[in-house]
């Protein structure tokens, strides 16, 4: 690789981990409401957690390969390694200081106190004594290390305490060495009585203060805990002789024991502690840091999640419904009169669930199709309309991608339940991951049959769609139904891919697409025609369309990407990418579709997808990119997007060295894009309602 090339590409893994560090930016802005920097707080560790189960771990993996092989950026494995836990330690510090210089304080001003153990009142250390004699002493199993007991196989992400020990008894020396594991079925949090406001302890503070009585005979010289974190990427074999599911199900028992990639130990831990964990545990000096704060903060999601703290939380946006659901008509007839476009969370998920339930009801329905990736659980609507159709006779076939990263062991619960049901369930396509989003009913009408679509950008999933940004598109286009219907019996019977009329598929020909798209825009470009090409993405890594949009830049394109996480590109290169902008935006809800303009010389195309520009959605993947054909949904898309480019009040630009800066107002209006899309919705809500009333209220509690 050419040291040209190298220097048009950030490194995948640095550039997450510059997105990381905006989201604990969001932790540290005093403007936030403080239970929104505390979730803030917790998002950042837990995105953490997962980024090194997956990330460092597969970097760990190439160097115990001895793969020499360097990423796009041109950084060798151990090169790459190196920097990740640099940049690792430059967050996780200021994270701790965070937490406790500023969190708690805060926290605390609003009668809302974590206590340590030694500012317990009496009533509250008699409530604990007695709360640990009876819920947590029973659970603890201290474990001996010494020359006959190695540290056994902890499991990842629990808390450990690890016990230096000193025999009281008269004749023995030596220091003995003990690990006890934290309980995880019990609150992370005690709730405290007596207390002006919320008062609570951590379980791992009410353990260690009483565990001198779990080793009688021995003096305690030091308790410090610390935490594991294992490689979690599931391989699986395609071509094993087990069933998917069994071999998931094995995979999944094998998380446990797999290579420890990180220990996190707490600041004050002394070196004899910290070299018995590296010595006994197997990683190496720089996988081991020092964390200030909480080793495990997610169960400071209880407090953020508390009732009665409503003011310390953002103002609430409840879903609204679109307009075009009012009370006369049934859900089929409003979606065969016009295509029909959502923007969650601004627009309620109910259409979707309609769609569903009407459809299970209806005996004029024929089949329903689904892919499913991550359902909310057994009580889903989503699984509920499901196994009501299978019930009653309908065809029910359902394209389940068990492998949904962290969620495969419910995915695999609620898929069954469906079998049971009567459904048609499917696990996949051999060696890809089903990530699409589309709903297929198939409804018999007096003209005949007629197929009723859903194309979404998002899970199908009612609570993820309260606090993700994602598109719907519901249609009975009659040519989207076709590829509809070309897309299912492709994935599940043993069809050729069909020649679509409106829909693209991955991995067949979805990257192709999207490059012929930059490309033709860079034609016209020359040939002084109007271009332009705007793009709203999670992530951009596939280096072929990073240097298709090199090239299309070159040619005089405006490019503008609204990029969340990863972004690769190096924006900013003269003559490479001058043309080139990209925003990131960090807010309430978690910016999630994705969608492509292509300005084509006036004539203007907009696109959706399930897929983001990496070449795992792209080559590894089963999605669909879906064209938006009506004209006033075309322009509600664009003026999202301008709006987005607009924040000057969460927005980031990112910088041609890899750093982002804040786009700041200066003298234009303050513009904060996740209020402003919703202010439109409601006013055209409330303008609507004064005329007609709406179908059907909002899922309770959205």
């Amino acid at each position: 690789m050419s040291q040209r090339r190298q220097s048009l590409f950030f490194s995948r893994e640095l550039s997450w981990l510059e997105f990381n560090a905006r989201v604990l930016e969001e932790a540290q802005d005093p403007a936030n409401p403080i239970l929104e920097r505390l979730r803030f707080y917790c998002i950042f560790h837990s995105n953490l957690d997962e980024f090194f189960m997956v990330r460092v771990a597969s970097a760990l993996r190439q160097i115990r390969e001895n793969d020499p092989k360097p990423d796009p950026s041109g950084m060798a494995p151990d090169q790459l390694l190196d920097k990740i836990l640099a940049k690792v330690r430059t967050l996780v510090d200021p994270a701790g200081r965070l937490y406790e210089e500023k969190l708690l304080p805060a926290l605390a001003k609003q009668k809302i106190q974590i206590l340590t153990a030694g500012q317990l009142g009496e009533t509250q250390r008699r409530y604990v004594d007695e709360y640990y004699e009876r819920e947590i002493q029973p659970i603890l199993t201290p474990l001996a290390i010494d020359q006959s007991h190695t540290i056994p196989r902890l499991s990842a992400l629990a808390i450990y305490l690890a016990v230096l020990l000193e025999p009281q008894k008269e004749g023995e020396t030596g220091r003995r060495l003990a690990v006890v594991q934290v309980p995880v079925r019990i609150p992370g949090l005690i709730r405290l009585p007596e207390a002006a406001g919320v008062e609570v302890c951590w379980l791992t503070d009410a353990v260690r203060s009483r565990l001198d009585t779990l080793f009688a005979g021995y003096r305690v010289l030091e308790v410090s805990a610390f935490r594991v974190t294992r490689d979690s990427e599931l391989e699986l074999d395609d071509e094993g002789q087990e069933s998917y599911v069994r071999m998931l199900e094995t995979e999944l028992k094998k998380r446990q024991k797999a290579t420890p990639i990180r220990v996190e130990c707490e600041g004050s831990m002394s070196e004899e502690l910290k070299n018995s964990l590296i010595e006994g545990l197997g990683v190496s000096q720089p996988a081991l840091i020092a964390v200030r704060g909480p080793l495990d903060p997610r169960p400071l999601l209880t407090l953020v999640e508390m009732p009665g703290f409503d003011k310390l939380r953002y103002a609430p946006q409840p879903p609204l419904m679109p307009a075009v659901f009012d009370q006369e008509r049934g859900i089929f007839d409003i979606i065969r009169e016009q295509d029909i476009l959502l923007h969650h969370p601004y627009d309620s998920f109910d259409p979707v669930v309609e769609l569903l339930e009407t459809a299970a009801d209806d005996p004029d329905v024929l089949a329903i199709k689904q892919t499913l990736y991550r359902a909310s659980g057994k009580s889903s609507p989503v699984l509920g309309a499901l196994t009501r159709a299978a019930g009653k006779g309908k065809q029910v076939t359902v394209l389940v991608e068990l492998m949904a990263r962290f969620d495969e062991e419910r995915n695999i619960s609620w898929a069954r339940d469906l079998e049971d049901a009567g459904a048609h369930v499917l696990y996949g396509v051999s060696g890809l991951k089903v990530h699409a989003k589309v709903i297929l009913v198939v409804r018999r009408e007096a003209g005949g049959i007629r197929r009723y679509v859903h194309l979404g950008t998002g899970n199908y999933n009612e609570r993820t769609a309260r606090v993700y940004t994602d598109l719907g598109l519901m249609t009975a286009d009659p040519e989207i139904g076709r590829d509809a219907s070309g897309f299912f019996n492709t994935i599940t019977g043993y069809s050729e891919p069909p020649a679509f009329t409106h829909l693209v598929m991955a991995p067949i020909g979805m990257r192709d697409r999207i490059i012929s798209l930059i490309r033709r825009e860079a034609d016209r470009a020359r040939s002084g025609q109007p271009v332009g090409i705007l793009a709203k993405v999670n992530s951009l890594v596939d280096s072929k369309i990073i240097e298709e949009l090199y090239a299309a830049s070159t040619a005089g394109v405006p490019v503008r990407l609204n990029v969340r996480g990863i972004c690769c590109l190096r924006p900013g290169i003269q003559e490479v990418s001058e043309n080139i902008q990209v925003v990131s935006i960090v807010d309430r809800y978690l910016e999630h579709s994705r969608v492509f303009v292509f300005r084509n010389g006036g004539s203007m195309e907009v696109y959706a997808s399930s897929a983001d520009w990496m070449p795992r959605n792209l080559d590894r993947r089963v999605e669909l990119m879906f064209p938006i054909l009506r004209p006033e949904l075309k322009d509600r898309v664009v003026e999202m997007l301008e709006e987005q480019f607009a924040d000057n009040q969460r927005a980031r630009r990112l910088k041609p060295d890899g750093s982002y800066e804040r786009v700041t107002p200066g003298k234009a209006e303050p513009v904060r894009v996740q209020e402003s899309l919703y202010r439109r919705a409601l006013a055209e809500a409330e303008r609507v309602r004064s005329v007609t009333p709406v179908r059907f209220a909002p899922i309770e509690g959205a």
